[in-house]
């Protein structure tokens, strides 16, 4: 039997809003990262920060581009939520398959999450809640729902009547979730019956729900103050 590490003891810590923009809807991607670790039986801490702090010379140190989440354990400090997530997966089990090949896939969804389907996504985020008056408006914001419903024409084919996208639950799932979730009150997803029952798969996990009370609590606390 191997000895514990003794890192493997410490408590991370996790930077979140203070004030989250996305009104306690979970979208907030520190949310990604408590997801992971809930999943993955890991307690953590959590460090709140306003917009100014995210934007002083402490924080940029860890996150150079003033954001968050960041990741913080013993000597180890990260940024970006993907990346974040990734090392939870493979430092604790339940988020990467065993299997070489299995564990590729996973991953190889993992990328699939944050660089082909979110930036559509988040193109879409930013002409309804920046651009609604441009005058391009009207025109673009079709364009980019168009781009999106593509994408999601060929993930609800490849993931058909599977309850996940490769044989269990994975960090990919999880991720692909997540930004899936981004669309919540659009519409669009519904039009894809078999992806709109796989988000609300994930968001029945038990781990999803407790990371998403701990991100509510945070909004709750902020708007009763």
């Amino acid at each position: 039997m191997l000895a514990a590490n003794p890192e493997d003891q410490m408590t991370p810590t996790i930077t979140a809003f203070e004030q989250s923009p996305d009104r306690g809807r979970g979208l907030a991607r520190d949310m990604h990262v408590r997801w992971a670790l809930e999943e993955v039986g890991q307690p953590y801490d959590v460090r709140l920060l306003s917009f100014s702090a995210m934007k002083e010379p402490a924080h940029r140190a860890i996150h150079p581009f003033g954001q968050i989440p960041t990741y913080e354990d013993g000597e180890l400090a990260l940024f970006e939520s993907g990346a974040i997530v990734f090392h939870i997966a493979e430092r604790h089990a339940g988020l990467l398959p065993k299997n070489a090949n299995a564990r590729a896939r996973a991953i190889a969804w993992m990328f699939a999450a944050l660089s082909t389907m979110e930036p559509p996504i988040v193109d879409r985020s930013i002409a309804v809640v920046f651009e609604r008056d441009r005058p391009w408006h009207e025109e673009r914001l079709p364009i980019v729902e168009d781009r999106i419903r593509g994408r999601l024409k060929d993930l609800s084919v490849r993931l058909g009547d599977s309850e996940w996208l490769d044989g269990e639950f994975s960090a990919g799932d999880l991720l692909m979730v997540e930004v899936l979730r981004r669309l919540s009150g659009s519409g669009i997803v519904d039009g894809y019956p078999n992806l709109a029952a796989y988000v609300a798969r994930g968001e029945a996990r038990p781990a999803f729900r407790r990371a998403f009370a701990a991100q509510l609590a945070v909004f709750n606390a902020a708007s009763n103050n």
